[in-house]
């Protein structure tokens, strides 16, 4: 599945530390799903466009 998640992340000069916190998840987890190695649970998923302001959908694709 592909995101936008990098280049709303470095829109808001956020590092991926600051998202993870935000989330309440691990950076390696941001970093996983960041390069689509790891596709993120639905409450995660839920919290990323909060985060964000926007629907999942406009956060993830299918490829």
């Amino acid at each position: 599945m592909r995101n936008s998640l990098p280049e709303r992340r470095q829109e808001r000069g956020w590092s991926q530390q600051r998202l993870a916190d935000e989330l309440g998840v691990s950076r390696q987890t941001v970093i996983s799903i960041e390069k689509g190695r790891f596709d993120p649970s639905l409450p995660v998923a839920f919290r990323l466009a909060a985060v964000f302001d926007c629907r999942i959908e406009e956060l993830f694709s299918p490829e």
